[in-house]
């Protein structure tokens, strides 16, 4: 049992493994084996990592550090954590066209980052190549490529325990209907 500190590290051994930041300055479980770390925080698993037979040693997970990147952008590039973290290419290329393009290019990088927490780096990397296909430059584009079917699913209307809409019925529209309104709006102006 040890507590998280500011850095968001706990130390097992000689060596410093990193927690998510919100984990920082809490008490924190640590379970270890030959092969790796495991750090628990109220019975939750909180991080994993390979356990490191090295001394004196820091090993970070560049997600834990994304959430601290959010409320401090100008450490993208300096942040230890980050040092090393192998992104594929398109990530790079695309954060420097969001940079050129976005007053906000940088933060929109972070988000896009973010989107790692629920997205694989693949998904996201087949994202950014179609971005770049299009030559569009903004996180909200990025996000529309990111959708897939079954998250449309949740904006279909479904009509499951709603068996008293089954007798409604909507005629279908005469879009005909539309240019008497044209015309007398028109009309209406002009006179």
């Amino acid at each position: 049992s040890t507590f998280a500190g500011s850095e968001s590290l706990v130390r097992y051994d000689t060596n410093d493994y990193s927690v998510p930041v919100r984990s920082a300055h809490h008490q924190t479980t640590i379970k270890a084996s030959v092969s790796s770390i495991e750090v628990y925080q109220q019975e939750k698993l909180i991080a994993v990592h390979n356990r490191c037979w090295d001394r004196e040693c820091q090993i970070f997970e560049p997600m834990h550090y994304l959430e601290l990147l959010e409320r401090k952008p100008g450490a993208l590039d300096h942040a230890r954590p980050l040092e090393g973290w192998q992104l594929p290419d398109c990530f790079n290329a695309y954060r420097k066209l969001l940079e050129t393009h976005r007053e906000k290019g940088t933060k929109e990088y972070i988000q896009i980052l973010l989107l790692l927490n629920k997205y694989s780096v693949a998904q996201i990397s087949r994202a950014i190549n179609k971005a770049l296909d299009y030559r569009i430059y903004s996180y909200d584009a990025l996000l529309q490529f990111l959708l897939s079917s079954e998250d449309y699913a949740f904006t279909t209307f479904n009509l499951a325990g709603r068996e008293h809409l089954r007798h409604i019925v909507v005629d279908e529209t005469d879009i005909s209907s539309y240019s008497s309104l044209i015309d007398g709006g028109y009309h209406a102006k002009r006179a």
